[in-house]
């Protein structure tokens, strides 16, 4: 039976492809989920995909995932500054959790350095474009090794 892993993403992330393309790139998130849905077979995981604007859906999501999954991977969108709610959620749930960006969080706005998740995460992988999933997968996928 393969490892479950949630993909979470947050806020404007549905806007993917259509938001900002010289920055997120030009991949929608359905394109994106699907790249990751592929990758994790490829690694023996099955990838549960899920995107939503509310900070509660994740964090129910979270406390699901730690039920039922071996890991997340979630590119919280804004939530990553700001969601003390996330980092408490993250530290609750027993099983690890990989911080997700896009573009490179430390190359843009002094107010997206700063990660209110990251404390609570195993790692974090930015500045990949759409590879950033790929790469959180293969951590995910070496991470849950570990713990089995």
């Amino acid at each position: 039976m393969p490892s479950t892993i949630f993909v979470l993403n947050g806020p404007n992330l549905n806007a993917l492809g259509k938001r900002e393309p010289g920055i997120y790139g030009g991949q929608t998130l359905a394109d994106i989920e699907a790249m990751c849905v592929e990758h994790g077979k490829t690694l023996g995981l099955e990838v549960v995909c899920r995107q939503s604007n509310h900070e509660g859906d994740l964090v129910d999501w979270f406390h699901e995932a730690g039920s039922v999954a071996q890991g997340i991977a979630i590119n919280a969108g804004a939530y990553t500054h700001t969601s003390i709610a996330l980092h408490d959620a993250a530290k609750a749930i027993g099983i690890p959790v990989v911080e997700v960006h896009l573009s490179n969080v430390h190359a843009r706005e002094e107010f997206r350095h700063k990660s209110m998740l990251a404390p609570a995460a195993k790692g974090v992988i930015c500045g990949f474009g759409a590879d950033s999933y790929i790469l959180a997968l293969n951590a995910l996928k070496t991470l849950t090794q570990h713990t089995k």
